[in-house]
C-alpha cells in the first residue's frame, strides 16, 4: 500500500482552512501554496526578497519532513499578486533552484493576506530504491555561506551541521 501522510508546520492557516502544508503521496511530495509567514510567531516582512527566503525555508522545512530537500523539486509554481516583484526574487530563487532547473510557471494573482508578496508551490519526487545510494547534490540555497558550493549531501542540515564542525572541505556528488 501506498504512503499517504500529511505535514504540518503549524501555520494556523493549515487548522482554520483545513489543508496539510505538504503531503506526501508514495514516491511524491505536493507542498502547498506556501508564503513567508514565519510560523513560529506568526508574522510576515513587508519585502518581497526576504518573504521569498522565508517561503523557501519553509518550504524546505516540510520537504525536510518528507524526506526530501529542494534538489528533489521537479515543479514549482510562483504567484505574485504584483508582476513587477517577481524579478527582485530572482536571486533567492536562482539560488534554490539554479542548479537543478524544475520546471516553474509564475502567475499573477490575488493572494489571500494583502500582506503576502510571492508564495510558492512545489512538487518532489522522493529517491526510490532504484535511487538508493546515490547522493544528489543538495541546492546551494540549502548550504551555508562558508562552503556553498563545494560540499554536497542529501541533506541541507548535514551540510550546515559539517560545516559548522568543520569536518567537510569538499566533497562531490555521484553523476
Amino acid at each position: 500500500m501506498r504512503e499517504r501522510r500529511a505535514i504540518l508546520s503549524g501555520s494556523t492557516f493549515e487548522e482554520q482552512i483545513g489543508y496539510a502544508r505538504a503531503v506526501v503521496d508514495g514516491d511524491w511530495v505536493h507542498v502547498s501554496g506556501t508564503t513567508g509567514f514565519d510560523y513560529a510567531t506568526m508574522t510576515i516582512s513587508d519585502d518581497v526578497v526576504e518573504q521569498a527566503e522565508q517561503t523557501l525555508r519553509n518550504i524546505e522545512a516540510a520537504l525536510a519532513e518528507a524526506g526530501c530537500t529542494l534538489g528533489d523539486v521537479v515543479r514549482v509554481r510562483y504567484l505574485l499578486p504584483d508582476r513587477e516583484d517577481f524579478e527582485p526574487c530572482w536571486p533567492v530563487l536562482h539560488r534554490a533552484f539554479g542548479e537543478i532547473r524544475p520546471a516553474a510557471t509564475m502567475l499573477v494573482c490575488g493572494l489571500s493576506d494583502p500582506r503576502m508578496k510571492i508564495e510558492i508551490e512545489a512538487y518532489a519526487r522522493r529517491a526510490t530504491d532504484g535511487n538508493a545510494g546515490e547522493t544528489p547534490a543538495v541546492s546551494p540555497a540549502l548550504c551555508c555561506q562558508e562552503c556553498r558550493p563545494t560540499v554536497f549531501s542529501t541533506s541541507g542540515q548535514a551540510c550546515r551541521a559539517a560545516c559548522r564542525a568543520g569536518s567537510w572541505t569538499v566533497a562531490r556528488a555521484s553523476a
